[in-house]
């Protein structure tokens, strides 16, 4: 189906010969397209969306901090965007840019009360209870192939595994989850179901509102409700559908990253023999090598200015490259490797509306326990494929594989 046309505001820089922001190159080998963009244009680089749309990528590192770092220059509220006279409505990535009065989009003094009860009602999720339930749902899931030998470790584990856990610390019945990985999924691939897959998940959020008004418990949603910022039901649904997205699908491919960095890299078969310090390295170098989110839809400048060379207009669109400013050469050592331990990476984002330091916590404790849980229980998991025959969606937003087929010796189920 031909994607519709959009004409772009008039004398838009970023059309005229702009990389077009879709296509193989991102499911086969993004870092050398990055590599290219930083070549043919700094850290800054005009990109064009499905259908036409102009924005600018940012992959420079110290870029992405003054765009992320400086919300009085670079916004949040998309309503900014000077291309909206000329986007389509059935456009498929119009749902990710489309302005809500969600935690993502408001700004300033509602950003702050809204970020504080998220912060807080996160604040109070125990971390030994986290980890606790991590590897029971860990464990049940890994019971429901282990007798087999063989599983695809995305679709039968990574991504169920942070959303049952997400279900659990949100207070969602493991009922709806199918649902909404299922809208999750076609709302970020951007394709023709982005739309209605939005409409599921916002649906999925308005129940969970709904039945805590009526029976609160020991979880996220209920404790936001009693927070003394006195959010609306709406604004209390808008928000966990933005923790449920922002938790499940990044946390669900930084797990799928890690495994297949452990499983085809020399360095980590210690790991998969019972060693475990590799485990933490493989989960940080995987958020350097292969960020699952590559880019975020945007920020959008509130004035003229200046950006890495590039003259950004009002209302001009700025992708976040986050997977870009990560290569970096500026931040990288010789050769290309990130340090052992270096976690300075762009890959929760920076600034007011980065990632709250208690939800990269609880993504941590998800990651590394449903590694080394599975990792316990299945001692001799090996590749069940070429490495050169694993699949990347593709996605220019996600950075994740298809499928992770894996075999091992069949192992004991739990009775």
């Amino acid at each position: 189906m031909t994607e519709p046309a959009v004409n772009p505001p008039p004398g838009c820089p970023a059309h005229a010969g702009a990389t077009p922001l879709y296509g193989p190159r991102f499911q086969t080998d993004p870092a050398q397209l990055y590599r290219e963009l930083r070549a043919a244009h700094g850290p800054v680089a005009p990109v064009e969306l499905a259908g036409g749309v102009p924005a600018w990528l940012v992959i420079g590192y110290r870029e992405l901090q003054q765009v992320t770092g400086q919300p009085q220059l670079f916004g949040r509220d998309s309503t900014r965007w000077n291309a909206w006279p000329s986007i389509p409505e059935d456009w498929p990535l119009r749902p990710m840019m489309t302005p809500a009065p969600s935690i993502l989009y408001v700004e300033g003094a509602e950003h702050r009360r809204r970020a504080e009860a998220i912060g807080d009602a996160l604040t109070e999720v125990d971390p030994y209870e986290l980890r606790k339930y991590c590897e029971e749902i860990a464990d049940a899931l890994i019971d429901e192939f282990a007798g087999r030998g063989e599983a695809d470790l995305v679709a039968e584990y990574a991504h169920r595994m942070p959303l049952l856990v997400l279900c659990r610390m949100l207070g969602i019945s493991e009922e709806q989850a199918p649902a909404l990985i299922k809208g999750l999924l076609a709302m970020l691939d951007g394709g023709p179901d982005a739309q209605a897959g939005a409409q599921q998940l916002m649906a999925g959020m308005q129940a969970l509102v709904e039945a805590k008004r009526d029976s609160p418990g020991a979880d996220v949603a209920s404790r936001m409700r009693a927070h003394p910022a006195g959010l609306s039901d709406d604004q209390i649904m808008r928000d966990m559908r933005v923790l449920l997205i922002a938790g499940h699908q990044p946390c669900a491919y930084w797990i799928s990253n890690a495994l297949r960095l452990m499983l085809t890299d020399e360095r980590f078969a210690a790991s998969l023999s019972g060693g475990r310090r590799s485990v933490s390295q493989a989960l940080n170098e995987a958020l350097w090598e292969d960020t699952p989110t590559q880019i975020f839809a945007g920020r959008w400048a509130t004035r003229d200015t200046q950006l890495g060379g590039q003259r950004i207009a009002a209302g001009d669109m700025l992708l976040l490259g986050f997977a870009g400013a990560n290569s970096d050469p500026s931040v990288r050592q010789a050769g290309g490797a990130p340090a052992e331990g270096n976690r300075a990476h762009m890959s929760f984002s920076y600034g007011e509306h980065g990632c709250p330091f208690p939800a990269q916590e609880a993504a941590e404790v998800i990651a590394t326990t449903a590694i080394e849980v599975l990792l316990d229980r299945l001692p001799d998991l090996r590749l069940a494929v070429a490495e050169h025959a694993l699949v990347w969606r593709p996605s220019a937003w996600v950075r994740g594989l298809v499928a992770l087929p894996v075999s091992f010796t069949p192992g004991y189920v739990a009775g």
